[in-house]
Parts: structure tokens; C-alpha cells; sequence
């Protein structure tokens, strides 16, 4: 698949009226850096990052040429980050991160479960701990996802992250005994025996009046 550029323009102003602005008309304030180099602060059009991760091969997690407008600049580049408007769901900010292409990188991928648990089927809970693995790689090495088959797991049973099997090249820097899914059962429900306590009246104590009674008067 042919290599995607993506165009970029520098941002000589910042602050949340200019940000606004470029909102407005359909641009995205962002930010560059990595790579051994000072950040820089740039704009991108929104359709052109859109039509990125729709049209790329990893989507999201894909590596492009960053190419800054009206110069001969270009680095391999990826999305770090990016910031979504809770309402409209719209890009808001974008964090790029340069890519050296023969340097290891940290990404975030996901876990993708296939199968029908065993120990699902027999009644018990599905318990999924880690959606996400950071993982360390080649550019040209970041997997789509990592799957985790859970065709085998009983109840009872856990998948830990010693227990992937990882493409060539990829590992991950995490606690090997950290658990990505496992089965659980539904707790029964307990049910407390509260022994019957014999109720004692207790009579009401005599009031004794002072003063004289009748027969005394």
C-alpha cells in the first residue's frame, strides 16, 4: 500500500479564542514532537485526518508522512493522542508523535477476545481486566490488535499476559502475571438465619404519688 501524507501548517498563535477559530473552520490546533527534535505547535484540516484513519491500513495506529505546507519537510509521524468533544464526539486536539523508523516505540493496542468461553456457557461471568496492552516495537511492527482466545477458559480460570503469544518482535513491559480475562461464578446469595428472640414485656414502672393518699386525708 502506497505510503499516506498528511499536510500540516504551522501555528505561529495559540490561546482558546485562536483554537476556537480554527475549530470553527474546520481545523484542528496540534501539537508535533518527538523524534529527538522541539516540539511545534501546527494546524491540520479535519477531513484530511478523518480520511487518514478511515483510508490507512491500521487506522488510527497508522504511520504517514507529516509533511509541513509550503516547505520540503517530511517526517514519519503517528497520532499519540487525541482529544474528542465530550457532546459533538468532533477532534479537538491532535498529539503527533515523529516516528524514527529503525527506533522502538511504546504504542497502546488493543485486546481483541475470539471464541465462546467454556466456562461461559456453563453459567459464569465474563471478567475482561485489560482492553488495552502497551507494547513495544519497530514502527513498521505495531500490530492491529493482540488476540486473546478464550475457547478453553473455564470457570475459574484466567488468561495472564505470560500466556500470549506475541508477533515476532513485539513485547510487553508489563507484570507477566497480570490477568487479561478470566471466568468467574455469580455469588450465591447469602442468606442470614436470624435466630427468634423471645420478646419480654416489661411492665411499666409504678408511679408513686407524693403527698397524702384518701385515707390519709
Amino acid at each position: 500500500m502506497a505510503e499516506v501524507t498528511l499536510e500540516v501548517s504551522r501555528r505561529e498563535r495559540s490561546g482558546k479564542e485562536y483554537a476556537k477559530k480554527l475549530r470553527q473552520d474546520n481545523k484542528i490546533p496540534a501539537v508535533v514532537y518527538g523524534g529527538h527534535k522541539e516540539p511545534v505547535a501546527i494546524t491540520v484540516e479535519r477531513k484530511a485526518v478523518s480520511d487518514l484513519i478511515q483510508k490507512s491500513e491500521h487506522g488510527i495506529r497508522s504511520i504517514f508522512l507529516l509533511k509541513m505546507a509550503g516547505t520540503d519537510q517530511q517526517r514519519h509521524a503517528m497520532i499519540k493522542d487525541m482529544q474528542m468533544d465530550p457532546i459533538s464526539r468532533r477532534m479537538t486536539h491532535i498529539d503527533f508523535v515523529r516516528v524514527v523508523m529503525d527506533e522502538v516505540i511504546r504504542v497502546t493496542v488493543p485486546v481483541q477476545l475470539t471464541g465462546s468461553s467454556i466456562g461461559v456457557k456453563e453459567g459464569g461471568i465474563l471478567d475482561w481486566q485489560m482492553r488495552d496492552l502497551h507494547v513495544e516495537c519497530l514502527p513498521n511492527a505495531i500490530p492491529d490488535k493482540i488476540d486473546v482466545d478464550i475457547t478453553d477458559l473455564g470457570a475459574h480460570q484466567q488468561f495472564r499476559i505470560s500466556d500470549l503469544k506475541l508477533p515476532e518482535g513485539v513485547k510487553i513491559e508489563e507484570d507477566p502475571h497480570r490477568v487479561i480475562v478470566g471466568v468467574t461464578t455469580a455469588r450465591a446469595e447469602v442468606v442470614v438465619e436470624v435466630a427468634a428472640v423471645e420478646v419480654v414485656a416489661v411492665p411499666e414502672p409504678e408511679v408513686i404519688k407524693k403527698g397524702k393518699t384518701e385515707t390519709e386525708e
